[in-house]
């Protein structure tokens, strides 16, 4: 692929983000010639994101929904700076249909599917009855929303466990796992409160409980032209409170007849909604070897990185040129090679889990071969209490699984970050476990381990 500006239709681009996923999409906008402006709000005011665009806008005081989730600040922002694309990342407003739209009102860009895919992707409980008629394989439960009491009896048909997931929003938030009818209506309660907050909407639905399952997802790009790629799975089963945590490509437990079929349902499911840009889809894979589609992610995902390890390709590349209208630069999907895992470092205490802000004093992550760190930390930087507290990824690629693991488990080893807690030493334990080691583990494990 060409590295300059000429081939695009813009050459300014505003990075809708902060922390380590702005400097990450910096690189490549810089790579690419093209000119970026940064915003902060007043507490990153001296982030590193902010230093590593070619300029920066203020947008408002700390807390998100006053800076980094005010549209109409960004897109005044985007029109005083002569911004002609705007980048989301993932994360704040990059799955945002209203703000996609904002942005096509104000003649701008925006780098990523449209507001109609986004919208029906983004109903879990809509996106899943698009699957059904797709062809592609659900988990059985409701396929709209439902009351309490509608949850109930599809529980009671259903069997329990079940579990109650967010309509409006994905990632983990809103879900809950109840075992019995006694939990239900406690957990519809909690489960309907943490959604309103987290997508201002309370609507949820029901699925089976599938003991044991592990959770895969197909990295897919689809072009204006009707080429739609898909990449091979990425292992997200290790999770904590259904967040992740640590991933890899290829997963341990996928076969290569598997991972076709996945490939296969994945882009089955881009064509059939007319999807355009990065996305990806998710799906869970029973212990039996069934699997079943959960969600689609109308986005750039935090573990994208792995996938340019194994394939040598930026997808943050690729998004743009989608974006910019042109065809993607291969036929088929792309070849790939070895074994790539990926760190969330968070700032958390690594016993309690708990978010743990604070001053930044000294950071030292490996530099070499095989090794990548997408990082928004140095020293002075002040973690906030105001975002999510992950603050970098350390990635290894490796001819095989193990050579990756033992790459990783190196790496994280000399990593130091000071004046903040991080969960790095959870990481080594991980990696060092016999069964992780093995392969043999799935959603439910790293709680297990404790």
């Amino acid at each position: 692929m060409a590295t300059t500006a000429a081939n695009f239709t813009f050459d300014t681009v505003l990075i809708a983000n902060r922390g380590e996923c702005a400097v990450r999409l910096v690189r490549t906008c810089r790579r690419l010639g093209l000119h970026t402006v940064a915003v902060y709000s007043e507490a990153d005011a001296d982030a590193p994101h902010v230093q590593a665009a070619d300029e920066a806008a203020l947008i408002g005081p700390p807390p998100a929904a006053a800076s980094y989730l005010n549209i109409p600040r960004l897109l005044e922002v985007a029109l005083e700076r002569g911004v002609q694309a705007v980048l989301p990342g993932w994360g704040f407003l990059a799955e945002n249909a209203t703000f996609a739209e904002a942005c096509a009102e104000a003649g701008l860009i925006f780098v990523g599917p449209s507001p109609e895919v986004m919208r029906l992707m983004g109903d879990k409980s809509r996106a899943r009855q698009v699957a059904q008629e797709a062809g592609v394989p659900v988990v059985p439960g409701t396929l709209e929303e439902v009351s309490d009491a509608e949850a109930a009896e599809a529980a009671a048909e259903l069997g329990y466990p079940v579990v109650l997931k967010a309509s409006a929003g994905g990632g983990g938030i809103g879900l809950a796992v109840v075992h019995s009818p006694e939990q239900l209506s406690a957990a519809l309660q909690a489960a309907r409160g943490r959604a309103a907050r987290a997508f201002g909407h309370d609507g949820l639905y029901v699925e089976r409980f599938i003991a044991g399952a592990r959770h895969v997802e197909i990295q897919l790009v689809a072009d204006a032209h009707g080429a739609v790629i898909a990449f091979p799975e990425r292992e997200c089963s290790i999770q904590r409170r259904y967040q992740k945590v640590l991933e890899e490509t290829p997963s341990p437990a996928v076969a290569p007849s598997t991972r076709h079929a996945l490939q296969e349902a994945a882009r089955h499911l881009a064509r059939a909604i007319g999807y355009v840009n990065v996305g990806t889809v998710e799906f869970l894979l029973a212990p039996d070897g069934a699997s079943f589609f959960l969600e689609m992610n109308t986005r750039l995902q935090v573990e994208h990185g792995i996938t340019e390890l194994i394939t040598g390709l930026d997808l943050v590349e690729l998004s743009l040129r989608v974006a910019a209208g042109e065809p993607l630069p291969f036929e088929g999907d792309p070849p790939w090679q070895g074994h790539a895992l990926e760190a969330r470092i968070y700032a958390e205490d690594p016993e309690t889990f708990l978010p743990a802000p604070g001053r930044v004093t000294r950071v030292e992550f490996p530099q070499e071969a095989g090794i990548r760190v997408d990082s928004g930390l140095a020293p002075g930087v002040v973690v906030s209490p105001f975002y999510d507290p992950l603050v970098a990824k350390v990635m290894a690629w490796g001819e095989t699984r193990e050579a990756a693991i033992e790459r990783l488990g190196a790496a994280l080893a000399r990593s130091v970050v000071e004046g903040i807690k991080t969960n790095i030493p959870m990481h080594v334990r991980v990696l060092e476990h016999p069964a992780f080691r093995a392969g043999r583990y799935d959603i439910g494990w790293l709680e297990r381990m404790g």
